[in-house]
Parts: C-alpha cells; structure tokens; sequence
C-alpha cells in the first residue's frame, strides 16, 4: 500500500509517495539519496542511523517512514550551513580525530547536535550519556568526548 507524506528534510520541503512498511532509514537511502545516514545493525541498537526528528534523536532503521508527516527532519547532510560550512561539531570532530572509519560519525554528530542544542555547555558525564545510544567500532570515544567538549567551547 503506498501514501503521500509530506515533511521538512534538511530544511527543504519533501512531498514523496511511500509504501506504508518502509523505514525512515530506506526513505533517506534509497528513495531520496542521502547516503550519510547509515544502517549498522537494522534494529536500533548502535546509532549509526541515528537522524533528528523535530530536534530529538531517533533511529531511522526501526522508525516508520509514514510518521515524519509534517514534522522536520535533520540527517549528517543538513548540518553544514547553507553555504557548504562545516557545523562547529564537525570541525572538532575532524580536528580532534574523533573520525576513525568514520562509520559512527553522522549519528554521533546528530546525537551531540542534539544534546547541545538541549544543553548548551554538558558535563562530561552528560556528553557520555547523550552518545550513549551510539555506538564506535574502533572505540575512538574518548577522541569522540573530547571533540564535542571542545565544539562547546568554540
């Protein structure tokens, strides 16, 4: 069965047809071409697809498609500025080699985006919590912590 959804992508709208059973993660990938978000383990467990829905963090891999009518989504693609410049978070993460095989890097970059856009200035406890959800296979968090304290310093 398919249904039109309308929603705010990366500041754009998007009016798309879907089939009621896709995830959010497939309506990204394969439908509309944004290859940032990733899928690890396809059951919401590492966070590698994680992407902001109305400013919170969500799992797109296990997230229905059909539920982001009328809300706003934000993958890895729209948190560059306008002009093509590099979020504060993404710098620190590239200068504080925080990207290993940078698999983790668009869900961790979402889920310190939205921890910060929460709470300006974390603890380090409260960083480690708001990336709790995802997970690195090179275990670079402690280059991961370090980058997002330093995002909030800049």
């Amino acid at each position: 069965m398919k249904r039109k959804i309308s929603f705010t992508l990366n500041g754009h709208t998007v009016q798309t047809e879907i089939d009621t059973n896709l995830t959010l993660l497939a309506l990204l990938r394969d439908q509309l071409g944004l290859k940032g978000t990733k899928e690890g383990c396809g059951m919401g467990d590492c966070g590698a697809c994680t992407v902001l829905l109305n400013g919170m963090t969500v799992n797109s891999c296990i997230f229905p498609a059909m539920e982001v009518e009328g809300k706003t989504v934000v993958t890895i693609e729209g948190v560059a500025d306008k002009e093509g410049n590099l979020h504060p978070l993404q710098k620190a993460f590239v200068e504080h080699g925080a990207i290993q095989c940078g698999y983790c890097t668009p869900g961790m970059v979402l889920s310190a985006k939205a921890l910060l856009d929460e709470n300006p200035h974390p603890t380090e406890e409260e960083i480690r919590k708001g990336i709790a959800g995802n997970l690195c296979r090179c275990t670079g968090y402690v280059q991961i912590v370090e980058a997002i304290k330093a995002a909030v310093h800049d």
